[in-house]
C-alpha cells in the first residue's frame, strides 16, 4: 500500500470508527431507556425496524447516485444529517418532550442516510487500498466494529450514570465533529473521471437495473448474497434483537450482566478481527465463510439459549462472535475482486438491499414471537413447554432462550447445505 493511500485509509478508518462509537452508544442508551419503560421486546425491535425499512427502500436507488458523484461529499452530508438527528434527540430530551414515536422518526432519517453512507464508504475503501489488502482491511473493520461493541455498553453506562442520556448524546455529537473534521481536511478519496460526465446520459431506473442484472447473471454471487440474507434474518430474530431483553429478563434486570455479555460479543469480534488482519487467510473463501457461520450458529446461539448464568453466556458470546470477521472477510474479498470499480456503488447498494432486506422482517418477527409466542408458551403447562423448560429453565426469558436454540440449529444446518451448493463453486478461489 502506498504511503499516501495507507495514511488516508488509516485516518478514514479511525475517524469513522470514532463516529460509529458515538452512534452506537446513543443506540444502546436508547434501548435501555425504551426497555426500562415498557419491558417489551417488541418496543426494542421497532427501534431497529424503523431504522432499516427506509434504508432498504432507498438503497436500490442510492447506488446510481453514489457511482455518479464524489464519495467524500456524500459521506460528509450524510454524517451531518445523522448528527442533526442526535441533536434533535438531545433537545427533545432536555425539553422533557421525548417520546417513543419521535425516536422512530429519527431512526428512519438516520436509516435513510445509511443507504447512501454505507455503500459510499465501501466504495471509498476499495479506492484507498490495493486488492491484495482487502482481507486485512476487512479484518481491521471487523476489529474496530467489535471493539466498539466492547466499549459501547461500558462507556454508555459510565457516561449515563453521571450525565444521563444527555451526556451520551453530547458525546455522540463530539465524535461526529472529530470524524467530520478529519474527513474534510485530511482525507483525499480518489475518484474516477467518468463520474464527472453528465448524469443525464442514463436514466435512473436503467442504472438500477444494471446493478440487479450484474448479480442475476452471476448465480454464485447471488447465492452468496441470499445466504447472507438468511443469516441476517436469523441473527435479527435473536442476537441482534432480543438478546438484551433475554439477558435482562433472566438476570433480574441486571444491566451489568448485559454489559458484560455485550462486551464479550465485542471482544470475540476483536479477537477474530485481529486474526483476520494478521494471519494469511485460506484461498477457499467459500469454505471460510460457511464453516465459520456453522460454528457460530452451533456453539454460539445454541449455548446462549441453554445458558442460565453470565459465565456460560460469555462463552456463548465468544463462540458466536469470533467467527463473524471470517465470514465478513470472505464475502468482502469475493465482492471487491468480482465487481468492477465503475459499478460498485450500484452493485453494493443492490447487495445491501437484498442482504439486509431480511433484517426488518426478522426484527419484527423476533419481537412478536418473543412477546406473543414463545414467552407465553413456555409459561404454559403444555407437555412440549415442560420438556423445553428442562433444557433452558423456566421463568421470564425462557421463551427467548428457546428462540436461540431454534436459530442455532437451523443456522448450522443451512450453513452446511450452502457450503455444498454448486452455484458457489465458481467463487471458491476468488
Amino acid at each position: 500500500m502506498k504511503a499516501n493511500q495507507s495514511r488516508s485509509f488509516l485516518l478514514f478508518w479511525l475517524s469513522q470508527s470514532v463516529s460509529e462509537l458515538g452512534s452506537s452508544m446513543t443506540g444502546f442508551a436508547l434501548i435501555l431507556w425504551a426497555y426500562a419503560r415498557t419491558q417489551s421486546a417488541m418496543t426494542v425491535s421497532l427501534l431497529t425496524f424503523f431504522s432499516y425499512l427506509p434504508y432498504l427502500l432507498i438503497s436500490v436507488f442510492a447506488g446510481t447516485f453514489i457511482d455518479r458523484h464524489r464519495k467524500k461529499p456524500i459521506l460528509l452530508w450524510t454524517d451531518s444529517v445523522s448528527a442533526l438527528c442526535s441533536l434533535a434527540v438531545l433537545l427533545l430530551f432536555l425539553s422533557g418532550r421525548f417520546e417513543f414515536w419521535q425516536i422512530y422518526i429519527i431512526n428512519a432519517v438516520t436509516g435513510s442516510m445509511n443507504a447512501f453512507q454505507l455503500p459510499a464508504a465501501a466504495v471509498a475503501v476499495g479506492r484507498l487500498v490495493p486488492g491484495e489488502q482487502y482481507d486485512k482491511v476487512s479484518g481491521m473493520n471487523s476489529f474496530s466494529k467489535s471493539l466498539i461493541t466492547v466499549a459501547t455498553p461500558m462507556l454508555a453506562a459510565f457516561v449515563s450514570s453521571f450525565w444521563s442520556l444527555e451526556g451520551v448524546l453530547e458525546f455522540d455529537l463530539l465524535t461526529f465533529l472529530f470524524a467530520f473534521s478529519v474527513l474534510l481536511f485530511l482525507i483525499r478519496i480518489p475518484e474516477r473521471r467518468a463520474l464527472r460526465e453528465p448524469a443525464g446520459r442514463r436514466r435512473l431506473l436503467t442504472d438500477c437495473r444494471e446493478g440487479f442484472r450484474f448479480l442475476v447473471n452471476r448465480r454464485g454471487l447471488l447465492s452468496l448474497i441470499f445466504s447472507m440474507a438468511v443469516m441476517n434474518f436469523f441473527s435479527n430474530l435473536t442476537y441482534e434483537n432480543i438478546l438484551p431483553a433475554m439477558i435482562l429478563s433472566r438476570s433480574g434486570q441486571n444491566e451489568i450482566a448485559l454489559g458484560v455479555v455485550s462486551g464479550a460479543i465485542g471482544f470475540g469480534g476483536v479477537l477474530g478481527g485481529l486474526i483476520v488482519s494478521f494471519v494469511r487467510m485460506p484461498g477457499d473463501k467459500i469454505r471460510l465463510i460457511y464453516f465459520s457461520a456453522a460454528f457460530s450458529f452451533l456453539f454460539g446461539d445454541v449455548l446462549m439459549g441453554l445458558g442460565r448464568t453470565v459465565p456460560v453466556w460469555i462463552v456463548a458470546a465468544l463462540a458466536a462472535s469470533i467467527p463473524i470477521p471470517f465470514v465478513a472477510a470472505g464475502q468482502n474479498v469475493i465482492l471487491y475482486r468480482t465487481v468492477p470499480e465503475e459499478i460498485q456503488g450500484r452493485v453494493f447498494s443492490v447487495r445491501n438491499a437484498v442482504q439486509f432486506g431480511t433484517i426488518p422482517l426478522g426484527t419484527l418477527l423476533g419481537g412478536a414471537l418473543a412477546d406473543y409466542g414463545f414467552e407465553p408458551f413456555l409459561k404454559s403447562r403444555a407437555p412440549l413447554a415442560t420438556a423445553l423448560q428442562r433444557l433452558v429453565g423456566s421463568g421470564s426469558g425462557s421463551g427467548m432462550a428457546v428462540m436461540f436454540l431454534c436459530t442455532g440449529v437451523l443456522g448450522f444446518l443451512l450453513s452446511v447445505c450452502w457450503y455444498r451448493n454448486r452455484n458457489l463453486r465458481s467463487l471458491r478461489e476468488k
